[in-house]
């Protein structure tokens, strides 16, 4: 079958987002599908410019006007489904509904191409609640036309519970991993027995929101009064109104400067390094902020694939009865350090038996799942 996969934006070599979508093509490909990939950038030459694996379709040159060409003109995809042929549009929402975009899908479902616009966190509002007013503004015409474009489609993926989104039914997956890129857990400090009293460094990786929570898991660490050395290593983002209106002041009420390190982000070798200083990962401890209940994170999965155990709170079917797993109430209470110790002394699963748990995982089923739920 021949797939567009559509992405509204463009790619960073570090993103996690970025990286979720190539494992997702190549996913498709497995399944002996030929897929394209159609996105949005920007040329050394400074020209705004729509790509399909890295051949530009269209150029819209430079400036303001240039920038709104690209927002509202998709007829340059329209044109290439038809003269190539494509059977298949597998869309990744960027909270971007407008009466343009409605017309592009309209276009191809009257030629007989099928689509899907994926949701990649539902319900997303209360996500932009701290963002800037343009992007309050963006969500805002999202809202106006976020059904109608729904209308268009085949069915909405989601990664949610939710059987349907915006009036149109849903085709409900899990968050996929690609164990090519992901690196089996060799901690150097081996699981501890009951009694040793080791240190216990937890890890979280994220580009840091406010759902992430990590303000529990720090100030859990500040109210702890035990013997055991505990650290928390962040890597990733943090906006710096996060760093000083949020985690600085509870790094200094509980004096933690020597037990919270920012890693900044890493990648690749030095981020397995980190990762293999630690025993234990930390999720999204903070979902409910955003009024979100469940949801089937890509970094649980990322976790339990390197085969490190781990807390979230939220509601994960794929892991909630995982002996692996520690459960957080969803709500603003500090987390529990000592029961993270107690678990932890008493922890004898080996990384590759969690791994083993999400070989069903792999974006290849995943994947292969919305197409069944197609055709």
């Amino acid at each position: 079958m021949k797939i567009l996969f559509l992405v509204y934006h463009g790619f960073s070599e570090h993103s996690g987002i970025s990286k979720k979508i190539h494992y997702q093509v190549k996913g498709l490909r497995e399944n002996g599908h030929d897929v394209r990939l159609c996105y949005y950038g920007i040329a050394d030459n400074g020209h705004r410019c729509r790509y399909i694996d890295d051949v530009v379709i269209k150029d819209y040159g430079v400036g303001t006007l240039a920038a709104i060409r690209q927002r509202i003109d998709y007829g340059c995809i329209s044109d290439y489904c038809l003269k190539e042929g494509i059977e298949f549009v597998y869309a990744r929402s960027f909270q971007n509904a407008n009466p343009w975009l409605i017309h592009f899908f309209r276009k191809l479902r009257k030629a007989g191409i099928h689509a899907v616009t994926e949701i990649p966190t539902y319900p997303y509002d209360n996500e932009f609640k701290n963002f800037d007013r343009k992007a309050r503004l963006g969500l805002k015409i999202d809202q106006m036309f976020r059904k109608k474009l729904s209308q268009q489609m085949d069915a909405l993926v989601t990664f949610s519970d939710a059987e349907r989104i915006f009036g149109q039914r849903t085709i409900r997956i899990s968050n996929g991993v690609d164990f090519d890129s992901l690196p089996l857990h060799q901690p150097s400090l081996s699981q501890k027995r009951v009694g040793e009293e080791a240190p216990l460094h937890m890890i979280g990786v994220a580009e840091v929101h406010d759902w992430h929570g990590f303000d529990r898991m720090m100030t859990g660490i500040g109210a702890y009064h035990g013997d055991r050395e505990v650290f928390f290593h962040v890597v990733g983002g943090v906006h710096p109104h996060r760093m000083d209106t949020v985690f600085t002041p509870i790094i200094h009420k509980y004096g933690l400067q020597d037990k919270i390190i920012f890693h900044g982000q890493l990648f690749g070798g030095e981020l397995t390094k980190v990762f293999n200083q630690c025993q234990f990962a930390i999720g999204s401890l903070g979902r409910h902020r955003s009024g979100i209940t469940v949801i089937k994170t890509l970094k649980n999965r990322e976790y339990a694939t390197r085969g490190i155990p781990f807390i979230y709170s939220e509601q994960d079917s794929d892991f909630d009865q995982q002996p692996y797993v520690l459960k957080a109430p969803a709500d603003e209470s500090p987390i529990d350090v000592q029961q993270i110790i107690d678990f932890m002394d008493h922890f004898t699963m080996k990384p590759e038996e969690i791994r083993c748990t999400v070989e069903h995982l792999t974006w290849k089923i995943q994947m292969q799942r919305v197409l069944d739920a197609i055709f």
